[in-house]
């Protein structure tokens, strides 16, 4: 014969009213292990940018954020993540994708001005994305990569009401004023603008 509901035993009630003796300073902070900050980007890891790196900002009341910018790194993701994270570098990436398995970092909040292009307007107007790889290792642009990272610019154009295309994505060789050829020719355009298309 079941009981129609839990007895509250005098065990039960004397831990209960111990707990509730216990001062909050010896309970574990709820907080702890948690992120510091959130994410712009569900499924991003943050991996803050040295503040020395980037320009603190509200963007887009700010600065109307228009273009995507698509870089690659000339460098391991552990070393791109280190060179954002070196105040002397003066540089940093609002996201970093990874080549073997398209993991995203977050570098420096989508509000704030990332130090990415090289031109003070493209940056206060841009999201910028690095890959893992190099220009002339099209081995590095993998699946995955190309489909997280096609996955990240759709939520970023639906964001900030970006058309999903080439006149608004572009690779920061086409940024005025650069020196820089990245992400080179072997980055698949067609494929990557359809991946966007239809994230």
């Amino acid at each position: 014969m079941q009981r129609s509901g839990p007895a509250t035993s005098r065990r039960r009630f004397l831990k209960g009213a111990a707990l509730a003796a216990v001062p909050y300073a010896l309970l574990p902070d709820p907080r702890a292990g948690a992120q510091t900050r959130a994410v712009d980007y569900p499924g991003a890891e943050w991996q803050p940018a040295s503040t020395s790196n980037y320009t603190r900002s509200n963007r887009p009341t700010a600065y109307p954020i228009d273009y995507v910018v698509i870089h690659v790194t000339q460098e391991t993701y552990a070393d791109a993540l280190s060179i954002f994270q070196n105040p002397a570098k003066q540089v940093s990436i609002h996201y970093l994708v990874r080549s073997a398995d398209g993991h995203v970092a977050q570098c420096v909040r989508e509000s704030d001005i990332a130090w990415h292009a090289g031109n003070w307007d493209y940056n206060t107007r841009s999201i910028g994305i690095e890959h893992e790889g190099w220009v002339d290792r099209p081995e590095y642009f993998t699946n995955a990569l190309y489909e997280q990272s096609a996955g990240l610019t759709a939520a970023v154009c639906d964001t900030y009401g970006i058309p999903k295309d080439r006149a608004h994505i572009i690779g920061h060789y086409e940024v005025p004023g650069t020196d820089h050829t990245d992400p080179g020719p072997d980055w698949d355009w067609t494929r990557y603008i359809r991946l966007v298309n239809f994230a």
